[in-house]
């Protein structure tokens, strides 16, 4: 674990004995195609329990470098769990309300830029993890139409966006998702929007706000038709088309949580 500290390595190693028995990754090669450079990881998301060890899979496998996930703020107020969720340095999101009200009187109640922070962990090189289906999604079959976050964040940073498709094969048997158990983790090679990326930048720089929102749309939906071809699942919503007709509009804080 070269790039973490002696006691976060044994941290991590430990977090990984479960993994050893309930996880199978493939793909891993394509986490070498990004090595030691600031990237996006979409995952599409199922139940509580890969929240923890999805992300431990993740930094194992890259050696212990740190990846910031987009979470919501509860999980860091609960024992241990919120310990542990610190320690990446997440991105937390205030706008879920607590069915408890002990936590609910600690949540953060102004607006908050997601967007913009996940994008400043970029620009320091750091890297972020995303559910862009915003919410747990039990459907086995099908998955929820993205949130547009991940589309702003990959073509405003111009990062590569790595998809992470996550199954588990509980589900045919049981005809839903299951709450825990073995699980395939699946990487897709890097996605790059070089050219979108561009056109997105300059229409913001014209002010050209509606056109800059399709091309989001478009880019996560690219992102989610290959996360979805990873973890098994169908991906039927349709994606935003671009006509450049240069209407403006503010773009919308687009979240994306755990």
């Amino acid at each position: 674990m070269p790039s973490l500290p002696f006691v976060k390595a044994m941290l991590l190693r430990l977090l990984m004995l479960p993994n050893t028995v309930l996880a199978k990754a493939e793909g891993e090669e394509h986490l070498r195609e990004v090595s030691g450079s600031a990237c996006i990881f979409a995952l599409n998301h199922n139940n509580s329990f890969e929240s923890l060890f999805v992300p431990v899979l993740l930094m194992f496998l890259l050696g212990g470098r740190q990846v910031s996930f987009v979470i919501d703020w509860m999980y860091g107020h609960l024992p241990v769990v919120g310990w542990l969720m610190r320690q990446i340095d997440p991105v937390f999101v205030h706008s879920k309300p607590s069915k408890l009200a002990f936590l609910e009187r600690r949540r953060v109640r102004t607006r908050q830029d997601v967007v913009r922070r996940c994008l400043l962990r970029l620009f320091q090189g750091g890297s972020i993890g995303i559910f862009p289906e915003g919410k747990r999604n039990h459907d086995p079959g099908v998955m929820l139409k993205a949130k547009p976050g991940v589309g702003h964040i990959a073509l405003r940073s111009g990062a590569p966006v790595i998809p992470v498709g996550i199954r588990f094969p509980a589900s045919a048997r049981l005809g839903r998702t299951p709450y825990a158990g073995r699980m395939e983790v699946r990487f897709g090679a890097p996605i790059r929007f070089t050219s979108l990326s561009a056109a997105y930048r300059l229409a913001l720089d014209e002010g050209r706000r509606t056109d800059a929102a399709r091309m989001a749309d478009t880019a996560a939906g690219e992102v989610m038709l290959a996360v979805a071809g990873l973890c098994g699942k169908a991906y039927p919503h349709e994606m935003q088309r671009q006509d450049h007709e240069g209407t403006t509009s503010n773009i919308p804080e687009a979240i994306c949580p755990a």
